[in-house]
């Protein structure tokens, strides 16, 4: 985000114009026992590298460090000076060492019904280690890459805790990408060895995935072995196998030794490489090290959730391939040594209620997804969640984009039973951890903000200048202090590094996430999006997120995406997708103009949409994200581009072939 001509984003530019009163108060019972405290802000406000020293002691050290933070040649940070220690060894040794084997890692929930695994401790820890030695029989040493193209499968975390077993970097590529997109992240770090499996179970069907890997491996010279597990026995073709190349999961790791040594490696250690996208069109290599980012997983697993590792029993939906996956599947929670949940598939098979079923038969405590799911559930209604015993939730989450206020208080309604606080999470692939978040045991809870940074990050809301908004106002959101959890750079490219996250408040060194925020009347932050979503409207500046909100607060609305369309009137124009409840019908010109004076009454006539189109579904990557560019395309009557990430691209000719209504008196 170095573009110095983005417009002024003031008081006036970034003003989210909904009033939200609703509050919710913790549980006092959960209060009184909260894991983090009101006094942890202060703490750590105090001092700040003690407090960063203490939460590091979360972890198993080999060597403990001789400096907290090195921030002499910033924005290059390092984390823990001096210490060692091995990532793997702490997911699962530490815990089998300390009498836990027995206890359950992970309930592993395949998408076909009764195909379930219980994988303790003790077994996670014996296929790591059968796992880190197949692999170094492939090659793989300290410091190769190894790319991972994996279905939600117990064997993907094996894979990833194998190679941080051996200090070898992983890069995790979602298993929906396409082939050219695997093959470009192989070759921008340079991974020799991919692992992956013959597909997986997607919508009740075997989705292939090593016919990507094979044509991936047509477009890089880098690869040297594909390590192979057998998921669905599915025919790989004539051509589909290689015996110089490809190698059975089954054949190297089942017959390997179940010993393997731990190796401690620097803090600094490169832990895994994260690809985001980059408005060059070239993908980002986010870098993660070692002890920086493991404390903060696993602080803020801890904190925000109220961990009880004892008692409780965690489900997060993400993919692996996401960095939620890193952080609050793998790297979080099996350093803190809770019982998890995993899942294969899609929330509705082999019918809508799966995910609800899920949570009655492990009694999940605690939940966390993103607001497009949850959003997806309110075009259904209360109805199918209603069948399932869902008492166990205590906690529920949200993240992956700004939740809208009617989608938070459903989720809390309807899945949380009033009951449960509901934590709104703010964090990015860059920042490897939650930054912004309620602490459940002491946020009254605002629907629709992620409230206030957590003990030890400070974040802010400034203008142009850099300059701290007052209450009230919007502008850009920033980190104003390093963090363990942050990244180190992009992989192979510093000067971008510096260029997109530190240039544009290079004066003040803050970091910039590129999203705009607003304080609201009370100092709690409102994250708007991403600034590029912010439409110039007669010279008014609008966040999308905010008409967004108002649309999905009508009573007949599930879900909206909104963007700005070129106007040779307005410079820019609303335009709107609608998806109604079922309830609500098929939509017509008497709801449409329903919805655009809704509009109108919320935000104000500046905000009415020049058209709204009712939908069927929202073009969605696999991790949920809303590909507003490609609504863009349709409402600008342009060629519709790129839609390899999409999960469904059939989509996108149900949207070009609909009708938009003009909502114009």
């Amino acid at each position: 985000m170095s573009d110095q001509s983005t417009p002024s984003q003031t008081e006036q530019t970034l003003a989210n114009l909904l009033k939200e009163d609703r509050r919710f108060e913790p549980p006092a019972a959960l209060a009184a026992e909260a894991n983090v405290k009101a006094d942890a802000y202060d703490e750590a406000a105090a001092d700040s590298d003690a407090f960063w020293a203490t939460q590091a002691e979360r972890l198993s050290w080999d060597k403990k460090w001789d400096q907290v933070l090195d921030w002499s040649n910033a924005p290059f940070a390092k984390w823990f000076v001096g210490g060692t220690l091995n990532a793997s060894y702490n997911c699962v040794d530490r815990h089998v060492e300390a009498g836990n084997g027995d206890k359950v890692a992970i309930h592993w929930v395949g998408e076909p019904v009764d195909d379930t695994r219980d994988i303790t401790y003790a077994q996670l820890k014996d296929e790591v280690s059968q796992a880190a030695n197949a692999l170094t029989d492939l090659g793989v040493g300290t410091g190769d890459r190894v790319a991972i193209y994996m279905p939600m499968i117990p064997e993907a975390i094996v894979a990833m805790l194998a190679c941080a077993r051996l200090g070898a970097p992983h890069t995790v590529v979602f298993g929906g990408f396409s082939a050219d997109a695997l093959a470009s992240r192989i070759d921008d770090c340079g991974a020799k060895v991919v692992v992956t499996a013959d597909g997986g179970y997607r919508r009740g069907a075997p989705s292939a995935l090593k016919p990507a890997v094979d044509e991936a491996r047509t477009k890089t010279d880098k690869v040297e072995k594909v390590l192979v597990v057998r998921r669905t026995g599915q025919d790989l073709g004539e051509n589909g196998w290689d015996d110089a190349v490809d190698v059975w999961w089954h054949d190297a790791v089942g017959s390997a030794s179940t010993e393997h040594a731990c190796e401690a490696f620097d803090s600094e250690h490169p832990l895994y490489v994260m690809y985001t996208s980059g408005t060059t069109g070239k993908p980002k290599g986010i870098l993660h090290t070692t002890g920086g980012y493991l404390t903060g997983a696993a602080y803020t697993h801890n904190a925000v959730f109220d961990l009880k590792p004892e008692t409780d029993v965690y489900w997060c939906t993400a993919d692996i391939g996401w960095v939620t996956g890193h952080s609050y599947i793998v790297y979080g929670p099996l350093a803190n040594g809770v019982t998890q949940v995993l899942y294969e598939g899609t929330p509705d098979s082999p019918e809508r209620g799966r995910w609800w079923q899920i949570i009655a038969d492990y009694k999940v405590t605690l939940f966390y997804t993103a607001p497009t799911a949850i959003r997806s559930f309110m075009k259904q209604g209360p109805d199918v969640p209603d069948r399932f015993d869902m008492s166990s939730l205590r906690i529920l989450g949200s993240v992956g984009e700004p939740i809208n206020p009617e989608a938070y208080v459903w989720y809390r309604h309807v899945i949380g039973g009033d009951r449960t606080p509901v934590v709104d999470t703010w964090w990015q692939t860059e920042t490897g951890a939650v930054m912004i978040s309620p602490l459940p045991g002491v946020t009254a809870g605002k629907p629709g903000s992620a409230m206030t940074a957590i003990p030890g990050i400070s974040a802010d809301v400034v203008d142009d200048e850099g300059n701290s908004v007052p209450n009230g106002s919007g502008g850009y959101l920033v980190v104003t202090k390093p963090w363990p959890s942050m990244l180190r750079t992009i992989w192979g490219d510093d000067d971008r590094y510096v260029d997109t996250y530190w240039s544009r408040f290079r004066k003040q060194g803050f970091y910039f996430a590129g999203d705009g925020a607003k304080k609201d009347t009370d100092g709690d932050i409102w994250v708007l999006g991403r600034v590029d979503d912010v439409m110039n409207v007669s010279g008014h500046r609008l966040s999308t997120t905010e008409i967004e909100s108002a649309l999905v607060s009508h009573p007949k609305v599930a879900e909206s995406a909104v963007v700005g369309a070129t106007d040779p009137d307005t410079g820019q124009a609303v335009v709107a997708y609608v998806i109604l409840r079922e309830e609500a019908g098929d939509g017509g010109p008497e709801i449409v103009k329903e919805l655009s004076d809704h509009v109108r009454r919320e935000i104000g006539p500046i905000a009415k949409p020049r058209e709204i189109m009712i939908v069927p579904e929202l073009p969605k990557t696999r991790s949920g994200k809303i590909m507003r560019r490609l609504l863009r395309d349709v409402a600008e009557k342009r060629e519709i581009g790129d839609t390899q990430t999409l999960a469904d691209a059939s989509i996108m000719d149900l949207i070009s072939a609909g009708q938009s209504t003009s909502t114009e008196d």
